[in-house]
């Protein structure tokens, strides 16, 4: 049997991040960069004023005080946005908004709450230093310099960034894309009046959800028959054309698993994982393509788990990110409880303020305390039952949040 650890291990060792490709910016959000981002432009791109008020030489203020003003003439307004280049004259004094650019001959602000307003002349009281209040050209940035990394995972503020230094596109890793396919003749589309035996697709919807929540792509959502025919069809050629294909169900001991009686001929191996729930997993390539594969186990539990387990870091490894940086942390237990012992319980826990506490049944076909679960609590093959107070690493789920 194979240890949870060493079957990550080997399916992320046959993956690597997809080939970066040029994506505009305005697309690039969640991406990761492959390349470092160089910016076109200086910012701040012209010198500008920090604070509305007026644009002054600082010789000319000399003394200024709220005791002693200093009048100028105001010869003009310059708000932001005015894209006119004024030239301020000795001894002069222009009305300036904040982020206006800054008058030739300007070198200080003066804050019109440091005047009385004027607007045909000026009583200013303060006497400004060079540079007070100014921002100047590429105190921020210099074009030419580098302003984000290459495995940076890109986020509002770096579109923000990038923008402004009129970086128009990146090069990054695309977002994997996935194909889908329960397995099973029993199964039914949502909706479906239900014969007896029959049951509702609940992993195929469930699946989906789980890649779009990881930030990937779902390209093809199917099912298919216990037909070997309708298997060995599925990889020649994968539909959708994917980086990722994720069959669930079909994979276990059974006289009808048809997913593992049909693939294990074609570059997947199927293994037993010492893990609870999900032990019979499959990996491997399929098809003209050699598409990268994860046969998950049928029950809807074991397949949750298989997928924070597995196909998340797999995921991760395909866009470029740490396929170790799924958000991990560490809590205790508030209450005790039984563990198989053997095989790493991936036991399913609500997180509260006082700790974890299992969110209900364990058993791999039960979906009401699986809905419950805000995180995945690992508990280490060697022990057979936690109690109170035991600190235990713990996954969490995606799209919950935990108190």
């Amino acid at each position: 049997m194979r240890s949870l650890t060493e079957h990550r291990d080997l399916i992320l060792a046959d993956l690597a991040p997809l080939p970066a490709r040029p994506v505009r910016v305005t697309e690039s959000l969640g991406l990761v960069l492959a390349a470092d981002v160089m910016a076109r432009v200086d910012l701040p791109g012209f010198d500008n004023s920090a604070m509305d008020g007026y644009a002054v030489r600082a010789a000319d203020l000399a003394g200024a005080s709220a005791t002693s003003p200093v009048a100028l003439p105001v010869d003009a307004d310059i708000a932001a946005g005015d894209t006119t280049r004024h030239s301020l004259a000795p001894g002069h004094a222009m009305r300036i908004m904040t982020g206006a650019p800054l008058p030739d001959g300007a070198d200080a602000i003066v804050p019109v709450e440091e005047s009385d307003g004027g607007t045909g002349e000026a009583m200013l009281t303060l006497a400004a230093e060079v540079g007070r209040h100014v921002r100047s050209r590429g105190e921020d940035v210099r074009a030419g310099s580098v302003v984000l990394r290459a495995g940076q995972r890109i986020g509002p503020g770096h579109l923000a960034l990038a923008a402004a230094a009129n970086v128009d596109q990146v090069m990054a890793h695309p977002r994997p894309r996935v194909a889908i396919f329960s397995t099973g003749d029993e199964l039914r589309p949502v909706g479906s009046e239900l014969s007896f035996g029959q049951i509702v697709d609940s992993n195929g919807v469930m699946l989906a959800a789980l890649v779009r929540a990881a930030d990937a792509e779902l390209v093809s959502l199917g099912h298919l028959d216990d037909d070997v025919d309708a298997v060995r069809a599925l990889v020649h050629p994968v539909p959708g054309d994917p980086d990722l294909l994720l069959t669930t169900g079909g994979v276990s001991m059974g006289a009808y698993d048809t997913v593992k009686e049909v693939l294990s001929r074609g570059g997947v191996e199927f293994v037993k994982v010492a893990m609870r729930p999900g032990m019979p997993q499959g990996a491997g390539r399929v098809g003209p393509d050699r598409t990268p594969i994860l046969t998950l186990p049928g029950n809807p539990v074991s397949s949750l788990v298989s997928f924070h387990v597995f196909v998340l870091p797999a995921l991760r490894r395909l866009a470029g990110l740490d396929p170790w940086a799924v958000g991990s942390f560490e809590a205790a237990a508030a209450v005790g409880w039984p563990s198989i012992g053997g095989r790493v319980d991936c036991t399913r826990v609500v997180v509260g303020t006082d700790g974890l506490r299992p969110s209900g049944g364990q058993g791999s076909h039960q979906l009401g305390a699986m809905a419950e679960a805000t995180a995945l609590a690992l508990v280490p093959a060697e022990v057979d039952r936690v109690v109170a107070g035991r600190v235990l690493t713990c996954l969490p789920l995606l799209g919950t949040t935990r108190g």
